[in-house]
């Protein structure tokens, strides 16, 4: 039997590994939608069902997904002798992932244009003074304009009033039209970024595993160090306690919210990425007797304690927001794009130095996406071997866990060969029951 290593490479330490995967699963979710859903499910009692789910769910898909990768990786598993009657869907994964790439660049690209435009002495998004702003747009410097503010509920959306980061962001960066009836044109520099954005990308992944597992040695950790550094100047702030409070104080009756733990089960999901082939991708160039039980405990922990983490660099800052303006912190906290392009972006300039703060943020945000680009999707493109396999684990998660085509029992013995390690019960019962059990109601529930 051809071993695929030979042809495939693999990667040249396990540290390339382990970093290569915490990029891929550490993104832009972790910083704009985790605190979020976590202030607005309790607090500190979302991490209740949150933990439990990484457990029960995450860890063990995280797991059986390297496993299914490193395994294949030498083409020795009986099972993927079914990986020729899956070709039309593994090309469909591919077709979905470059959809997915398309989309996810323009996205870091607009990181990549706020961190150009903030190499300036003060940033363009402080006053109402540019040529985008309207006469709606309203500066957050006072108890007035605060309560004007807090009154646009009670306005059209014609006549409400915008923060001056709001302006620039959609009059500026994206030059949103008057309506879906009117396509506006080209925004050049947005469309430079994008091409920037994919160069770059190119670059990290042009010859493989080889420059992906370099590059993530800078990509995957400079993040975390921009992370420590905004972490030390939020709570050093006034008004960040009260901030981090709000993100941490726990509503203990919020557990009883069926909603709280299917948003716990879709962070989880959400965050480590099975089911798009990326993890089974990158394990797939392991050497095969990697401890690869060791590595699906590591990576998941890291990941969820990064989320944890940016939760207090977001609510320190916007409990700054909060003090500086007198906007309460429930008003300001929000989740998605509007908070990384936004409310976080209109806290940044009231900080001394805040053009520095920016270039910090921004350039997170950007080798977060750039990270979660290269160790997943277009590793994944030009793997057509992997693209395929990727299918297995999509359409066979369940059905192999329980036994159904190659039997749960033949794969933990498969496992326990390559790793030279006893897989637990543990492991068995979560492949069996609980995480099928648990995609079923989470499907069921958003049907």
């Amino acid at each position: 039997m051809t071993n695929t290593k030979e042809t495939r490479g693999h990667w040249a330490s396990k540290t390339e590994f382990i970093l290569s995967c915490i990029g891929y699963a550490i993104g832009l979710g972790n910083v704009w939608r985790f605190p979020y859903l976590c202030y607005r499910n309790g607090g500190g009692a979302f991490l209740v069902p949150y933990l439990l789910m990484l457990v029960l769910c995450g860890i063990p898909l995280f797991f059986l997904e390297t496993c299914l990768g490193q395994f294949s990786g030498t083409g020795c598993i009986t099972v993927f002798k079914i990986v020729p009657l899956l070709k039309g869907a593994g090309i469909a994964i591919v077709v979905i992932n470059f959809i997915c790439t398309a989309y996810y660049n323009a996205i870091i690209s607009y990181p990549l244009l706020f961190l150009w435009r903030s190499l300036q002495a003060q940033l363009p998004w402080e006053t109402c003074d540019n040529a985008w702003n309207t006469a709606r747009c309203l500066e957050l410097r006072g108890a007035q304009q605060v309560e004007l503010f807090l009154n646009n509920s009670a306005l059209t959306m014609a006549d409400r009033y915008r923060t001056p980061a709001d302006e620039f962001f959609h009059n500026e960066i994206l030059h949103i039209s008057e309506g879906i009836d009117h396509m506006g044109g080209i925004v050049w520099p947005l469309l430079v970024c994008d091409l920037i954005a994919w160069i770059v990308i190119f670059g990290c992944i042009a010859k493989g595993v080889q420059s992906v597992g370099k590059v993530v040695y800078f990509t995957a950790t400079f993040p975390f160090v921009i992370l420590a550094v905004l972490l030390v100047r939020g709570v050093t702030l006034p008004g960040a306690l009260e901030g981090i409070k709000f993100y941490i104080m726990p509503e203990w009756s919020q557990l009883r919210n069926l909603r709280v733990w299917a948003d716990a089960a879709i962070q989880i999901f959400f965050s480590l990425g099975p089911g798009w082939g990326g993890i089974v991708n990158m394990a797939s160039y392991n050497q095969f007797k990697n401890n690869t039980k060791m590595d699906s405990i590591i990576i998941p922990i890291v990941n969820c304690g990064t989320s944890i983490l940016a939760g207090f660099v977001v609510f320190s800052v916007l409990g700054y927001f909060s003090h500086q303006t007198g906007l309460p912190v429930a008003t300001a906290a929000t989740g998605g794009p509007g908070l990384a392009f936004i409310t976080y972006p209109e806290a940044i300039s009231m900080l001394p130095l805040s053009p520095l703060w920016a270039c910090l943020f921004f350039s997170m945000l950007f080798f977060l996406g750039v990270d979660s680009m290269g160790g997943m999707y277009l590793v994944q493109l030009l793997d057509w071997y992997s693209a395929s396999i990727s299918v297995i684990l999509v359409c066979l998660l369940e059905v192999i866990a329980v036994g159904w085509i190659y039997g749960c029992d033949k794969f933990v013995r498969d496992v326990e060969f390559m790793i030279d390690r006893k897989v637990e019960r543990f492991w068995i019962i979560s492949w069996k029951f609980i995480t099928p059990i648990v995609l079923t109601v989470r499907t069921y529930e958003k049907l």
